[in-house]
């Protein structure tokens, strides 16, 4: 079993179903739901050639680790989506955007953050091995379905990265509350690493030091700063903006 993990919740499992089903090893159900989100679910897995198991609520909680599973859960094999960050860039035939995150350990934060970066058509979220959230159960359960379909790269040394993307021509902007220019005052329309740092302490310093570019978010009320998936809601739907409107 441990080459499988785990997916919980309609809309992860869904996504899978619709992306990969072939990689869907056996989802659990609870029979006592018969909603018409059930109903429909069950439909669809069907339709999939999923292996159906049902199982009671207790059971599927332990497999999925949490109790906020809805009554779904499936045991699945990995999708690899891209090996490699070289790989990813090498195939891309538009200016990359990219979303970096520093210090995000939270793993709600992390997930509402690949959410927001599927939504935005960010192509990948990068994050450093010491100081970042896994991909757990709970953050593909926060992300819906984007910890599917975004790729994030966990690498040892970030601002080794940062200086390797730059190589590539990639603008490295980074976030900051006392950046003098703000987000709406930059060009994000050529390759964009975004860099966003942990609600409260930020960026690191070597971070900081290694962006081309600090912007900050107007703020107009009393709070000092936004929750980091949000601030990345943001910055990637003003990068998307602007690519739309020069597209």
């Amino acid at each position: 079993m441990s080459q499988h993990k785990v997916l919980f919740g309609f809309h992860a499992v869904t996504v899978r179903l619709k992306t990969a089903p072939a990689s869907i090893v056996e989802v659990l159900f609870d029979g006592t739901r018969r909603d018409a989100r059930m109903k429909q679910f069950l439909e669809r897995a069907r339709e999939a050639g999923a292996r159906l198991i049902e199982a009671d609520s207790l059971r599927i909680a332990k497999l999925a680790g949490s109790h906020g599973h809805q009554g779904v859960a499936a045991r699945v094999t990995e999708v690899p989506l891209a090996h490699s960050l070289d790989d990813l860039l090498d195939g891309l035939n538009v200016p990359p955007l990219l979303l970096v995150l520093d210090g995000v350990t939270d793993p709600h934060n992390l997930g509402a953050c690949l959410r927001v970066a599927d939504g935005a058509g960010a192509h990948a979220v990068i994050a450093p091995k010491d100081h970042a959230a896994g991909l757990n159960a709970t953050v593909a359960k926060v992300a819906s379905g984007a910890a599917e379909t975004v790729p994030y790269f966990m690498v040892t040394n970030l601002a080794r990265t940062l200086g390797e993307l730059k190589e590539r021509s990639i603008w490295i902007v980074g976030t900051s509350d006392d950046a003098p220019r703000t987000l709406y005052q930059q060009d994000f329309t050529g390759p964009t690493a975004l860099v966003l740092g942990a609600e409260g302490p930020g960026m690191r310093q070597l971070t900081r030091k290694t962006c081309d570019e600090l912007v900050s978010i107007p703020m107009q009320g009393a709070v000092e700063s936004l929750n980091v998936s949000v601030a990345s809601g943001v910055c990637l739907y003003e990068a998307l903006r602007q690519r739309s409107s020069a597209g």
